[in-house]
């Protein structure tokens, strides 16, 4: 009986299992799902849309908007908010800020229903005899900044007009024309790429444009404003939360001037009639640092003038977007492109898009005087030791990070050095470092990734269009500047884990070295981000009152129990202070002695014994030698 108890049992467990369905339950079957949006056709819509936006309530941060829609014959029709947004790779568009939606014709109310399948999506039947739909609604900007980016303020605004419009579904949206217009607070002044067509008092109207150049047409009003000339092209609207901060030197706005030199003489070519960058010195209104074919939308604290002195970083932002109007607006990965902003974006190649950008923006920041080339340097150390040592390279490759935007949109992470976050952006400026420095070695100095800058994004003067790029495109252009397996090179780089592409640095005649203080660059950049630094020693950046705000995956605090959130209350029995700890750190060097934190999360206090005698590291790059330097000629500006 035992064994056959056994045996029943060993066939019970052999047998595949099946799941258990009784035969009362109910088993529904989906719902056969179509979609009643039209798809994008690349032809004319018929017809020409207005928009008005009255940007006057600025007390409660309300923009108000009134949309003309032209139509023909009665119907079903569409309208869409943009939901993917160029230059944020993601579907960002934030449909929650519209209220207060209401459409009519000829005086009579028309009823609209939200698409159940896709939220950003209108429906509207259009009566017999209308031949324009008069829309009205509000966009509603957050008023705080846990609701979101701030972008009017009593003494300044953003327009993004993605924002407050929508447009009709079933065209590619360089096919729809619109004439905007907007009213701003009386005394204030406006800057934005758009042309004037007309003004009349503080209500400013627009020449017509289609609707993807209008999408990428910000506009920035305020109180205090200060124009400069940079170029006969290109001008800085400065706007400012007080009217001393608009106080630049001559020799700063210089520095302006040359990068747009040092710009034009590495191109060769530009693809705008007119730039306008467009600058927001603020404390107030949301920060923000995006990029457009004719215009930038950036913004700085209220000292980038005032306190140019005191440090440089972060300063490369604008040099960072005035290369995005040749890199990802005029040229970008063709699985970027879309026919309008319902249709999702790929962003297999953000490493040339923004990994190249990142790139020049430093060197050109260099070039310019933007920043100094000993803290660009600095900058460039850093980085490379930054992803010298990361963790997450382990088993993220570079190119799968460009889902990031799509994946974790800028969410703080629990263990950003171990899940990665957008690091095609400093990564990729790792990979052109490398790419610039094998181009020098191969031609003996004579070509470099200028060359393939001039070749890949000066072509074509004055297309204002959008000409895309393959993976292939890349490699055949390389090619044409110095011939080498640059397929298999980017590949690797892009697709594979492994060390990071830090060669170029020994090619270039330096070496990656770590002192025990650090450069008045990165001390400037902890200010900027108002931290303290420790990722090199141990792996750890410290926010105000000793809270953790990053913790690298299997530092020294990582192997003792502590995540970000976790506050450092005190340090060898003292409390708190950054200098403490920086001094315990650098007492505790070759000796045996832990550092004794007092730490708590919550509620619950420990202490936690820190085992680390390795001192205080920063990075540097040291020179070798007393030769000619790639990475110096790389940095010098252009004759």
């Amino acid at each position: 009986m035992r064994n056959l108890i056994l045996i029943s049992l060993a066939a019970a467990l052999a047998a595949p299992a099946t799941a258990q369905v009784q035969p009362n339950w109910t088993r529904p079957q989906p719902l056969e799902r179509t979609s009643r949006i039209p798809a994008a056709r690349d032809i004319p819509y018929p017809g020409t849309l207005t928009i008005h936006v009255d940007a006057t309530d600025t007390a409660r941060a309300v923009y108000r908007v009134r949309e003309t829609i032209p139509v023909q014959g009665a119907g079903p029709l569409v309208l869409l908010y943009p939901e993917w947004l160029p230059g944020n790779h993601a579907p960002r568009g934030p449909i929650a800020s519209i209220a207060g939606l209401k459409i009519s014709a000829n005086g009579k109310p028309i009823a609209w229903r939200r698409d159940p399948a896709y939220v950003y999506g209108f429906h509207v039947d259009v009566p017999q005899g209308v031949k324009t739909l008069d829309v009205e609604f509000q966009h509603l900007s957050p008023t705080q900044g846990a609701q979101g980016r701030i972008t009017m303020t009593p003494d300044m605004l953003n327009a993004q007009w993605e924002k407050m419009s929508l447009y009709p579904a079933g065209y590619y949206v360089r096919n729809i024309m619109i004439t905007p217009s907007i009213t701003i607070p009386e005394g204030w002044s406006a800057a934005t790429s758009l042309d004037v067509a007309s003004k009349r008092g503080n209500r400013i109207t627009y020449k017509t444009v289609d609707y993807e150049r209008f999408v990428d047409s910000p506009l920035f009003a305020g109180r205090y404003y200060r124009r400069e000339q940079l170029a006969p092209d290109v001008n800085l609207n400065i706007f400012a939360d007080r009217q001393e901060d608009l106080a630049a030197t001559p020799e700063q706005i210089a520095a302006h001037r040359r990068l747009v030199e040092q710009a034009m003489k590495l191109y060769g070519a530009n693809h705008y009639d007119e730039y306008e960058f467009l600058l927001a010195l603020t404390e107030q209104l949301g920060g923000i640092g995006l990029e457009h074919l004719r215009s930038s939308e950036n913004s700085h604290p209220r000292d980038y003038f005032t306190g140019w002195n005191s440090g440089s970083a972060g300063r490369d932002l604008l040099a960072h977007e005035y290369n995005h109007s040749w890199n990802g607006k005029y040229r970008r990965g063709a699985d970027l492109f879309t026919p309008d902003y319902r249709t999702p974006m790929e962003n297999s190649m953000l490493w040339l898009y923004e990994g190249q950008t990142q790139f020049w923006g430093n060197i050109l920041s260099a070039r310019s005087g933007m920043m100094p080339v000993q803290d660009v340097k600095d900058e460039l150390a850093r980085t490379a030791a930054y992803y010298d040592i990361l963790p997450g390279r382990s088993w993220r490759p570079l190119v799968d990070t460009t889902n990031d935007p799509i994946l974790s949109a800028r969410r703080p992470q629990p263990w950003s050095s171990w899940q990665r976050a957008e690091d095609y952006y400093s990564e990729g400026m790792l990979i052109w470092l490398d790419v610039d420095s094998i181009i020098r070695e191969r031609t003996g100095g004579r070509r470099s990734i200028d060359d393939f800058a001039r070749a890949f994004f000066g072509v074509r003067p004055d297309d204002e269009g959008i000409n895309p790029y393959t993976f292939d495109d890349i490699v055949r252009t390389l090619n044409g500047v110095a011939p080498y397996d640059w397929n298999t090179y980017l590949r690797t780089r892009t697709e594979q884990t492994g060390a990071a592409p830090l060669d170029w640095i020994k090619r270039a005649g330096y070496r990656l070295v770590y002192r025990d203080t650090p450069s008045a660059y990165f001390k400037s950049r902890e200010k900027d981000r108002e931290i303290l630094d420790l990722t090199y020693s141990i792996g750890v950046t410290i926010g105000k009152e000793g809270n953790i705000s990053g913790l690298a995956w299997d530092s020294p605090l990582f192997n003792e129990g502590l995540t970000s959130g976790t506050q450092i209350v005190a340090v060898n029995g003292r409390k708190y202070s950054n200098d403490d700890l920086k001094g315990a750190i650098a007492a505790a060097k070759g000796t045996k002695e832990p550092i004794r934190l007092l730490v708590k999360k919550g509620d619950l206090y420990r202490t936690v014994n820190l085992d680390y005698h390795g001192g205080l590291r920063y990075p540097a790059l040291e020179k070798v030698g007393t030769g000619a330097s790639t990475l110096d000629a790389l940095l010098a500006p252009l004759p």
